[in-house]
């Protein structure tokens, strides 16, 4: 695929010694912030990957250790539950560690979890689709009420934390679009009442009606069964597909970069361009501008929910080190956990001692 060129190829240079008009600043200043978002948006990219990356090596090597140290435990507590040295009370409260346990490894997944799955539904009341959708309905319920709607998911059966996503997902977007809203508004207000507002209107139908224009002259001059070459055939598609897509997004830029990559324009014209052509297309890039800048909120919230940052952190390489940091701390400390009540657990006397401590504590915890 052709790599779109930079939007500062645009730009319009001024005519010899003489300044650059005010209509030919606003627009490559346009140009370059649509330039600045899109290196945005590949830098986002970018260090979603890094960081998914450094978490494979830093953070599941911990998990794995992790895993292990708790399947060894569940299967110890499991050996006890199947033999008599136990206490009623003392049993009781091993299956609800079991339990726990298993439902923990179920839910992070990975090798094993069948099993645990298994050993969960064999000392549970109730079996983990069971409390799954129990907690699902639940939390559906609450989202549906703070949102005042139903959640759109098309009949796929989505587990609490894909809910839990998908509702915060649908307010963010909710809160969004009634601030856009409001802004839009409030420009549109303020636009009515400044003088030139009708000019400005008008400035607008000609910004419609030449992206239409330039839609067209593309799709007349692109169009692959025209074409008998089969190898400029192919060009076309491609480029015609191309177009199609920018035109749907109202994408400016790239149509003027296809047009040049077709040798439809001259690639001096821009620089010759009047006030009023750079005005209506500085409208066109402004619109531009403002998508991108929803399609960068919308990746920095994607990944703060790929990895559970806290709710008003952005990601950036300074959150996601933190990020992995606290994660491999929090491993750690789950690790020397497990590590002690395997101790613990390694015969009959020590056992009850430890479950009657875990009994105390959960009685101290309500």
């Amino acid at each position: 695929m052709t790599k779109t060129p930079a939007a500062a190829s645009l730009l319009v240079l001024p005519p010899s010694a003489q300044p650059l008009s005010a209509a030919a600043r606003a627009y490559n200043l346009q140009l370059t912030r649509i330039d600045k978002l899109k290196s945005q948006l590949a830098e986002l990219d970018a260090l979603g990957q890094l960081h998914r990356q450094a978490l494979h090596g830093a953070i599941d090597p911990l998990r794995r250790q992790l895993a292990q140290g708790q399947r060894e435990l569940a299967l110890a507590l499991d050996g006890f539950l199947q033999g008599k040295e136990l206490s009623r009370g003392q049993c009781d409260t091993a299956r609800a560690v079991l339990c726990q346990i298993a439902r923990q490894m179920v839910e992070a997944g990975g090798p094993g979890s069948e099993a645990m799955r298994e050993l969960h539904d064999r000392h549970s009341a109730r079996t983990l689709a069971q409390l799954k959708q129990d907690a699902a309905d639940a939390l559906r319920a609450r989202l549906e009420s703070v949102l005042g709607e139903p959640l759109d998911d098309e009949g796929q059966e989505l587990s609490a934390e894909q809910l839990l996503r998908a509702g915060m997902a649908r307010l963010r977007r909710a809160q969004a679009e009634g601030q856009d809203k409001k802004r839009e508004a409030a420009q549109a207000k303020r636009e009515r009442k400044k003088p030139g507002a009708a000019l400005r209107q008008t400035e607008q139908m000609d910004a419609d009606t030449l992206l239409r224009r330039l839609f067209r002259q593309l799709a007349s001059a692109l169009h692959p069964d025209r074409e008998t070459d089969p190898q400029a055939r192919l060009r076309k598609t491609a480029l015609m597909s191309e177009a199609n897509a920018a035109y749907e997004k109202r994408d400016l830029v790239t149509l003027l970069h296809i047009q040049s990559r077709a040798e439809l324009a001259d690639p001096e014209a821009v620089h010759k361009l009047s006030d009023e052509r750079l005005a209506s297309l500085t409208l066109l890039l402004k619109a531009q501008v403002a998508e991108l800048e929803r399609e960068r909120a919308g990746r920095q919230n994607a990944l703060a929910d790929e990895f559970d940052l806290p709710e008003g952190l952005s990601p950036n390489a300074n959150t996601l080190l933190q990020n992995r940091i606290d994660q491999a701390q929090d491993l750690e400390a789950a690790i020397a956990g497990i590590e002690h009540d395997l101790e613990q657990v390694g015969n009959g006397v020590r056992v009850k001692r430890w479950l009657n401590a875990q009994r105390d504590a959960v009685m101290r915890e309500r």
